[in-house]
């Protein structure tokens, strides 16, 4: 597995702790063909390369022996500080949803932790003294949307990947729906906090941020071998009552990723 505990940026706490063997990549020529693949192989990708004021800091998350030269990560990363610099989240394609004001009547995220079952995205997404995302609902939906782009990045790179590899590109929007879908489900028992979801700015970030993580989920679904916890957060995902709230707040029925549940592993008689 190659994956990376994501750097939050604009947020109280910044983790940027290399995972299962991915190494930082040395400056180098590596860089600028890291950065060409990108072009030619995720307009979205390049789109935020070309958008984070920083390129250093892109490079600074590339991995020259990785075949995809770890480009998601750098995607993701870069969303955060773009979301940071501009108080507004980038989406794929283009465009921006501006991030909701703070407000005091949506609980923190770590409320919710105690539903899952121990993982590396419970601990570090949810759980308090984690990440900013533990203790503030707009850091959520900003690791919702870092991860959108990063899956939709490692889709469009798919080619690039190594065999013999089994990746978890999936796993972390994966988690994230569900950590959303959840928290969701949670503040509808809470008036304050339902008032607070619903509010114009709150509520138009959500569905933006939702619908485009839907459909990025639901195009990575024909790749196999592309997650590993995936189907245990999206099953949580998919249950009656998250999909019944995330209906009431997004005025429609939200798309269940079934293909992706159901896709069989990779054997060496198939594509």
């Amino acid at each position: 597995m190659l994956n990376t505990v994501r750097a939050l940026l604009g947020g109280v706490v910044l983790l940027a702790m290399p995972l299962f063997g991915a190494v930082p990549a040395a400056a180098g020529d590596c860089t600028a063909q890291a950065v060409e693949v990108l072009r030619a192989g995720s307009s979205n990708g390049y789109a935020i390369f070309r958008q984070v004021k920083d390129k250093a800091f892109f490079r600074a998350w590339l991995d020259c022996s990785d075949a995809q030269f770890s480009l998601p990560t750098a995607v993701h990363e870069s969303v955060h500080m773009i979301t940071g610099d501009t108080d507004a989240y980038p989406l794929i394609g283009g465009g921006a949803v501006k991030r909701p004001r703070e407000s005091s009547v949506l609980f923190a995220p770590s409320r919710i932790a105690r539903q899952f079952q121990p993982s590396l995205f419970v601990d570090t997404y949810l759980r308090k003294g984690s990440a900013s995302s533990a203790t503030d609902f707009r850091y959520l939906l900003d690791e919702l949307n870092a991860y959108t782009h990063d899956l939709d990045a490692a889709i469009a790179l798919k080619d690039r990947r190594d065999p013999d590899v089994q990746l978890s590109h999936r796993d972390g929007l994966a988690a994230l729906m569900s950590f959303v879908a959840l928290y969701i489900e949670a503040a509808e028992n809470d008036p304050a906090a339902w008032d607070g979801l619903t509010r114009p700015d709150t509520a138009a970030a959500v569905s933006t941020l939702w619908g485009q993580a839907e459909r990025t989920m639901a195009s990575s679904c024909r790749i196999p071998d592309f997650g590993t916890e995936d189907k245990d957060f999206l099953t949580r995902l998919c249950a009656a009552k998250p999909q019944a709230a995330l209906g009431r707040l997004l005025g429609r029925a939200p798309v269940c990723p079934k293909a992706c549940l159901s896709a069989l592993p990779r054997t060496a008689s198939r594509d």
